[in-house]
């Protein structure tokens, strides 16, 4: 019952009442972000959702939109991180507008974190049923250690999740995933790990 039905209906009251909420906050962010740095207030992304279908994940935009300085050369992944940016990304509130995600029925408050596509395309049959439900803005995985746990060992707790969805599990993952960001454990994920782990699942 809590699988099919209540787990959703929580999901969209907390994340209805969280927007009204935190919007205020969420207006300030736009405004910042616009200041700091030309380019759109909300990054979308494609990412893996339930069963390996494709939606556009929302996030604050934390990135600057040109790619290359002006010598020519390509801008690293912390060059191309904007002040605002690494702020919102330290007091871990780029993803509130996922919160969009989950009125629209994409997302969940908890479940295994949505990869992008090129993850799903070299999973084991064994490892897609981490998308066996939705994705969420947090899981068992953020709250066990984030990025301190290598790929197969976050693809493992994911996989314990949906296995074992239930409110006791949601609730304990909050007050984890509250713990680890209070104790910035595990710092977020550059873009030369996602390839890194990439490459790891190509060559299991």
């Amino acid at each position: 019952m809590y699988r099919k039905c209540i787990k959703r209906i929580l999901d969209f009251t907390v994340a209805l009442i969280g927007l009204i909420i935190a919007s205020p906050v969420m207006v300030i962010i736009a405004i910042l972000i616009k200041l700091d740095s030309k380019g759109p207030v909300i990054f979308k992304q494609e990412r893996t959702g339930y069963k390996g279908k494709i939606f556009n994940c929302y996030k604050f935009r934390t990135m600057k939109v040109e790619t290359h300085a002006k010598d020519g050369r390509e801008l690293t992944h912390d060059e191309r991180c904007t002040k605002i940016g690494n702020i919102i990304r330290k007091l871990s509130v780029d993803e509130l507008p996922q919160l969009i995600n989950i009125l629209k029925g994409e997302m969940s408050l908890i479940g295994p974190r949505p990869w992008i596509p090129e993850y799903y395309k070299y999973f084991s049959k064994e490892q897609k049923k981490r998308c066996d439900v939705l994705p969420g803005i947090t899981g068992l995985a953020q709250a066990m250690g984030r990025n301190n746990l290598d790929i197969f060992e976050k693809i493992n707790y994911d996989i314990k999740y949906t296995q074992n969805v239930s409110f006791k599990m949601d609730c304990k993952v909050v007050i984890e995933t509250v713990k680890t960001v209070l104790s910035k454990t595990g710092a977020e994920i550059k873009q030369e790990g996602i390839q890194d782990e990439i490459n790891m699942l190509k060559a299991q």
